[in-house]
C-alpha cells in the first residue's frame, strides 16, 4: 500500500523522522520516492492515517488510489472511487507532484461534469517557504471537501486522495493556553514531536531531557504515552514546567522534574534523550567570528560534561539541537566530532540545519548512538 506524506518546511527533517517513526514502530517501509515536498512510501499493508498526531514535520497524509504506467492512467481512474460524499457540490483542490498534472486536472473536472457535480477547482496559490529558500504552492482555501494528488514515481503515475491534515490550531492553541510560556527561549511543539520522534522511544520508555525548561518536550512526549525525567538548574524553569505538566493532567507517575544540574545529576535508566541546550545569548546583530567561536566551544564542553555524566544510564539516542550561528554569509556549527570523540557516541545521518532567513541562532539538530 502506497502513501504520500506531504512533508513541511524542512524536507529532510521531516523526511527522517517519518522513517524514525516507522522503524520505532517496526513497521516496514519497502520504497521511498521523494519530489518536491511530497514523500511517497510503501508499506506491506495499510496504515493508521491517524498517526499524523504523533508527526511534527507533516501537513497532511494522503493514500494513493490508483498506480500506473501515464499510457494506461485514464483507464485505472475510470475505477476509481473518487468522491464517496453525498453533496452535489464540491470544492476540492489538486496537490501537483508530477510532470502529468494537467492531464489529471482535465480528467477530473470532466468527470465531476458527467456526475453533475457542481466542482469548484481550489488552486494552489499559497506560498511556503522551505528550509532552503525556495517555495512551494499549497492550496490558497481551507473550505475544500476533497484533496486529490498526482506523483510520479521511477516511471509510474499514482493518484490518491488526502485522508489526514495535521491539526496545527489545537496544537498551537494548548500551546498558547498553557500556563507557563517562555517566548524567547521556546522550541515549538513541531519541532520537539520531530526530535521525540528522532530518538526513536516506544510508548512506555522513559525519555530524559536534561534541559528541561518549561517542558515542551515533556508534554509532547508524554501526550505519546512515553514517560519522561525532566532537569533543570532553573528553579523557576522548573516550576513552570510542574505547572504545565499539571495543567495538561498528566499522571504523575509517569513524569519526574528535577531542580538540579544534569553535569552531575544521578537520573534513573532512560530509552533516550531529546533536548535543546542552552543555544547562548539571543544576538540581535551578528557576532564576530571569535564570539561565535566562544559561544560555541562552550556548548562543547557543556554537552561532553553532561552527556558523560547520564550515558551510563542512557540505553538509546541522543538528540539535541545546537547554536548554528550566523557570521557573514556562512554559519559556524558546535565541534560535533569533538563531542562524539569525547563521549564515545557517533553521528547517526548528519547534522540537519533548522533556522529561518537571516536568523542569527538557528539550529542544527543531531542524532548520536553509542
Amino acid at each position: 500500500m502506497k502513501y504520500l506524506f506531504v512533508l513541511g518546511r524542512n524536507i529532510e527533517l521531516s523526511r527522517r523522522e517519518i522513517l524514525s517513526y516507522f522503524e520505532k514502530e517496526e513497521i516496514s517501509v519497502l520504497g521511498e520516492s521523494l519530489r518536491g515536498n511530497g514523500l511517497l512510501l510503501d508499506f506491506e499493508e495499510n496504515i493508521d492515517s491517524s498517526i499524523i498526531s504523533f508527526l511534527g514535520g507533516v501537513l497532511s497524509i494522503g493514500k494513493v488510489l490508483v498506480s500506473s504506467e501515464f499510457e494506461d492512467l485514464k483507464f485505472n481512474l475510470e475505477k476509481a472511487m473518487i468522491y464517496a460524499g453525498e453533496k452535489n457540490k464540491l470544492n476540492y483542490v489538486l496537490w501537483d507532484f508530477s510532470e502529468n498534472y494537467d492531464f489529471v486536472l482535465d480528467y477530473l473536472q470532466k468527470r465531476f461534469k458527467e456526475e453533475k457535480l457542481k466542482a469548484t477547482l481550489k488552486h494552489l496559490r499559497d506560498k511556503m517557504e522551505m528550509q532552503e529558500g525556495e517555495p512551494v504552492l499549497i492550496p490558497s482555501s481551507k473550505l475544500l471537501d476533497e484533496e486529490y494528488f498526482i506523483f510520479t514515481s521511477e516511471g509510474e503515475e499514482h493518484f490518491g486522495q488526502i485522508v489526514s491534515h495535521c491539526d496545527y490550531e489545537s496544537i498551537e492553541k494548548r500551546d498558547m493556553e498553557k500556563p507557563v510560556r517562555r517566548e524567547s527561549l521556546a522550541i515549538s511543539p513541531r519541532l520537539a514531536k520531530i526530535m521525540i520522534n528522532l530518538a526513536g522511544l516506544k510508548k512506555g520508555e522513559m525519555l530524559l531531557d536534561p534541559f528541561c525548561g518549561v517542558g515542551t518536550f515533556l508534554q509532547e512526549a508524554l501526550l505519546q504515552g512515553i514517560k519522561v525525567f525532566g532537569v533543570d538548574k532553573d528553579s523557576e524553569a522548573i516550576e513552570g514546567a510542574k505547572k504545565n505538566l499539571q495543567w495538561f493532567g498528566f499522571d504523575k507517575e509517569n513524569y519526574s522534574v528535577v531542580n538540579f544540574d544534569s553535569a552531575k545529576v544521578e537520573i534513573p535508566e532512560v530509552g533516550g534523550i531529546a533536548t535543546e541546550p542552552d543555544l547562548g545569548q539571543i544576538l540581535k546583530k551578528i557576532p564576530t567570528k571569535e564570539k561565535a567561536e566562544s559561544t560555541l566551544r562552550e556548548f562543547d564542553n557543556l554537552m561532553i560534561q553532561v552527556i558523560n555524566n547520564v550515558k551510563k544510564n542512557v540505553s538509546g539516542k541522543i538528540v539535541f539541537t545546537s547554536p548554528y550561528i550566523r557570521i557573514g554569509k556562512k554559519r559556524l556549527n558546535c565541534g560535533i566530532e569533538n563531542i562524539c570523540e569525547s563521549t564515545g557516541y557517533s553521528i547517526v545521518g548528519e547534522g540537519i540545519p533548522e533556522f529561518r532567513g537571516n536568523q542569527i541562532v538557528g539550529r542544527m539538530i543531531w542524532v548520536l548512538r553509542k
